[in-house]
């Protein structure tokens, strides 16, 4: 190859490195919105109602009947991971537990995977899940019907249960039951942070807007949320909360409609707490990434992945090898 050819090459290969690692810094300076102010009297309230919730008050009067054979030990918890998982993929949950999930600690530091369910409309399928609950004793599920209409009402019962039941959790990962979840480079990335309060992160999304369609099933009516756009929020797919944003988000819900989607609610309840998204790429929505080792041990989360790409992608990527530039 001639000399044009050569520079050629390496500029693509310099190219893709500064696009892959260099997206994260970019975004985290350039795409995440200006911090709120709490001058607000109604931001101020919420954030100090929060900061004074009375656990025995939450245990006594639950808005959904929890039954959980899942504990949270009173020592600190580093990150608190819910998936979010349908009744009946028990399948699903088992490989999950087979890889990515079967995690106890990240760098000494202890992680705590829970699946958080609504109740199934099959009694056979009730008493599958009740010998499972009891089997490996991470279950968590709430008193209402599963369906794609109760995503919201799932979402207020991970955050109730969280402040309610594991408040010395730090961060809590919500993620769904289709993804690969990289939880060493989460953890380390978290470990960097010196703000330890108001932390909201994933894939942040801009300027949504509300589904005004009659006839969709993810219909918003105009008296329920009247604003052009949605606050910014993060893709719900998988994000981050700090626990004290459990507690605000906890809060602020009393006074958000439940009909809009689950990840928008947190968005609009982080809103009127005064706390702002924060996005990383590192969080893949949709599985846009083709799979390399090195790159599923950089990223946090990827999407739609099937069984055998989880423990492929799993065997892989916890081989302890370690990845050059």
């Amino acid at each position: 190859l001639r000399t044009h050819q050569w520079c050629f090459i390496l500029f693509n290969v310099l190219l893709f490195h500064v696009l892959l690692f260099g997206a994260d810094l970019l975004e985290e300076y350039f795409l995440r919105s200006l911090p709120l102010s709490y001058t607000d009297a109604k931001t101020l309230e919420i954030r100090e109602r929060a900061r004074k919730l009375d656990m025995d008050l939450l245990k006594a009067n639950l808005s959904y009947t929890v039954s959980s054979t899942a504990k949270c030990s009173n020592q600190e918890i580093f990150l608190l991971v819910l998936v979010c998982s349908s009744p009946e993929n028990r399948t699903r949950r088992n490989v999950i537990r087979q890889t990515w999930g079967n995690v106890t600690d990240s760098r000494g530091y202890t992680v705590l995977i829970l699946f958080a369910l609504g109740k199934p409309a099959s009694v056979t399928t009730q008493l599958e899940i009740n010998e499972e609950s009891q089997k490996h004793r991470d279950i968590i599920e709430g008193s209402f019907i599963d369906s794609p209409e109760t995503q919201t009402q799932k979402m207020l019962m991970i955050v109730e249960w969280t402040v309610t039941f594991c408040p010395h959790a730090r961060y809590i990962l919500k993620t769904d039951e289709d993804m690969f979840v990289g939880i060493p480079s989460l953890a380390g990335y978290l470990l960097s942070f010196t703000q330890l309060e108001d932390i909201y992160i994933g894939k942040v999304i801009h300027q949504g807007v509300p589904d005004r369609d009659l006839k969709s099933p993810g219909f918003v009516p105009i008296h329920q949320y009247s604003e052009e756009f949605y606050p910014d929020y993060c893709h719900g797919s998988a994000f981050v909360m700090s626990q004290d944003v459990a507690r605000k988000v906890y809060v602020a819900a009393k006074e958000v409609p439940v009909s809009v989607p689950s990840d928008i609610f947190v968005g609009i309840c982080a809103k009127k707490a005064g706390i702002t998204p924060f996005h990383s790429s590192r969080f893949s929505g949709e599985k846009h990434i083709s799979y390399n080792r090195c790159c599923y041990k950089f990223i946090f989360t990827s999407s739609n992945m099937k069984e055998d790409e989880l423990f492929n992608d799993w065997k892989e990527t916890s081989d302890g090898k370690d990845c050059s530039l």
